[in-house]
């Protein structure tokens, strides 16, 4: 994938909860580079990511679990 196309991604993340694990989540991903846009579905348990590159999904996939959540098969 070249740095210039965008794709969107979904990853499950078993651990989302709440309206925190949401912002949590949000606010790591807020610096990620390449990472154009998130979005959280609580009640799905999944993140939903505009990425430009596998790097960026690397990145975002880093973020995630840093910030506490696993995300599973990635």
């Amino acid at each position: 994938m070249s740095d210039s196309s965008t794709s969107t991604i979904s990853l499950s993340v078993p651990d989302i909860s709440c309206g925190h694990c949401k912002r949590a989540i949000e606010g790591a991903l807020a610096g990620v580079p390449g990472i154009t846009g998130a979005e959280v579905d609580v009640e799905a348990r999944t993140v939903s990511l505009s990425a430009a590159g596998d790097d960026a999904v690397a990145a975002a996939v880093a973020a995630i679990e840093d910030a506490g959540y696993d995300v599973p098969g990635r």
